[in-house]
C-alpha cells in the first residue's frame, strides 16, 4: 500500500470539499431574501371574514331539590343538611323568597359587598329614574328598580334623587330567610 492510497490521505480532499460546501451557506449576500420579502409584502391582502356573531348567554338552572337529586357541587354530607333545611321551609313567604333567591339572573353589582358600592347621581328619562352607582373598581353602573347589588340579594325597590332604597333577603339564626331594608344615599363629592 502507497502512500497516496492510505485512508488517511483520502481524507483530506474531503474535508476540503466540506469546507467549500460549508462557506458557501454562510454567505452574507441576502439580496434573495429581500426580494422576497418586498414581493410578499407588496401583495394586495385579503378580506377578513368578520367574526361569527356571539351567543347570549342563558342560564340554566340546576334544582335538584324538586327532584329530590344530589347537588353535583356538594359533598355529601352537606348536600342531606340541605335537603334537610329545604324540607323546614314550609312557609309560603320562606318558599318565595328561596324562589326569588334561586331564580334570579345574577348581576354585576352582586359580586360587591352593599357597603362598597356608592350612588353618584341619577338620570331621568321621561318614564323613569336611573341611578347611577360606582362599584369599588371604578366602573359606573346605570341601575334600575328591580336591579340587584349587594351580596345578600339586594333588590333596588325605589330611586330617588338622594338615595336608592333596597330590600335584602338575609338568613337568622335558624336558617329562615328575613327581608332587611337597606339604601345607598349620594355620596358626597
Amino acid at each position: 500500500m502507497n502512500a497516496a492510497t492510505h485512508p488517511r490521505f483520502l481524507y483530506f480532499p474531503a474535508l476540503l470539499v466540506i469546507c467549500a460546501l460549508a462557506s458557501g451557506c454562510v454567505s452574507r449576500d441576502m439580496t434573495d431574501l429581500e426580494n422576497r420579502v418586498s414581493e410578499v409584502l407588496a401583495r394586495k391582502g385579503g378580506k377578513i371574514e368578520p367574526l361569527p356573531p356571539i351567543k347570549p348567554y342563558e342560564r340554566y338552572l340546576y334544582q335538584a331539590g324538586e327532584l329530590n337529586l344530589r347537588d353535583p357541587f356538594q359533598s355529601f354530607a352537606a348536600a342531606s343538611k340541605d335537603v334537610e333545611q329545604v324540607d323546614t321551609i314550609t312557609d309560603a313567604k320562606q318558599q318565595e323568597y328561596a324562589n326569588e333567591i334561586l331564580t334570579h339572573n345574577r348581576e354585576e353589582l352582586e359580586n360587591h359587598e352593599l357597603d362598597a358600592l356608592r350612588m353618584v347621581g341619577v338620570m331621568e328619562d321621561t318614564d323613569d329614574l336611573w341611578g347611577i352607582v360606582r362599584d369599588p373598581d371604578g366602573v359606573v353602573h346605570r341601575v334600575q328598580v328591580g336591579n340587584y347589588v349587594g351580596r345578600n340579594f339586594g333588590k333596588i325597590i325605589n330611586i330617588q334623587e338622594d338615595r336608592i332604597d333596597i330590600r335584602e333577603i338575609t338568613r337568622d339564626a335558624q336558617g329562615r330567610y328575613e327581608e332587611r331594608e337597606a339604601s345607598l344615599a349620594l355620596a358626597e363629592q
